[in-house]
């Protein structure tokens, strides 16, 4: 089989380790960090063109490498190849590898922010994807593009965030090269005045996406289909499109 893997940065790591133990024979395309941080909109565009960038190259599917992301797949659509995407609401899901985890851990531990190789190591990246769409989290940046009074209350607005969290979580995958992303996570914690922890996460969803091994944790959509959201525990499903007008 042959597979094309449109893909987060922030998981290369992992869906790169996936990639390595496949069978199949596969080829990557890893989209920027924090490209849902642009807005659904513009992140649903970048992967629809992804996709369409594949057609009549003879894939036997496009395998996903993102979750849900908000509202970020929603719409994006097969053409002449079936998708494959995992039924995760965001990235957690599939570091942590499974729904049933998130949920249980989420529910245990409310107002917790979370961390992997990736969100640390790529952590510029995003800041980047921010300012390269008007926004900084700099608040001498915002004082001096929109004034002292705007600066201040955009800044408020980005780093309000703050007040929801109380603990950060560093999702451990097994596929560290050194203490330095835990460390960097833990110091990111201690700035923050938040309550440090570690969990021991899984690239099982990965393996499973890139190997063919296809169960109920994810979404085969069909061509001519498209992904929608459910709003339940299925998180995503295929339907047809509806005509516009």
């Amino acid at each position: 089989m042959r597979l094309l893997l449109i893909g987060c940065s922030v998981l290369l790591r992992e869906l790169s380790d996936a990639i390595v133990h496949s069978p199949h024979l596969i080829d990557a395309q890893f989209l920027p960090a924090g490209l849902h941080d642009t807005g659904s909109k513009t992140m649903r565009q970048r992967i629809q063109e992804a996709i369409e960038g594949a057609e009549g190259k003879k894939y036997d599917a496009i395998a996903l490498g993102y979750a849900l992301c908000g509202t970020g797949l929603v719409e994006v659509a097969a053409r002449s190849v079936p998708l494959v995407l995992p039924r995760a609401h965001d990235c957690i899901t599939l570091l942590m590898g499974s729904r049933d985890k998130y949920k249980e851990y989420f529910n245990a531990n409310p107002g917790v922010y979370f961390r992997s190789v990736g969100w640390v190591e790529r952590d510029d990246e995003l800041v980047e994807q921010a300012a390269g769409i008007g926004l900084s989290c700099n608040l001498q940046a915002l004082i001096d593009k929109y004034g002292e009074d705007s600066g201040r209350f955009l800044y408020e607005e980005m780093m309000g965030y703050r007040r929801s969290y109380s603990q950060l979580t560093f999702i451990r995958t097994g596929l560290e090269v050194d203490e330095s992303f835990r460390q960097r996570a833990q110091a990111e914690a201690a700035e923050k005045g938040w309550k440090f922890e570690e969990y021991s996460g899984s690239v099982l969803l990965f393996h499973r996406l890139l190997s063919g091994d296809w169960n109920d944790d994810f979404l085969i959509v069909p061509p001519g289909h498209q992904i929608v959201a459910t709003n339940d525990d299925e998180i995503v499903a295929a339907a047809i499109p509806q005509p516009q007008g």
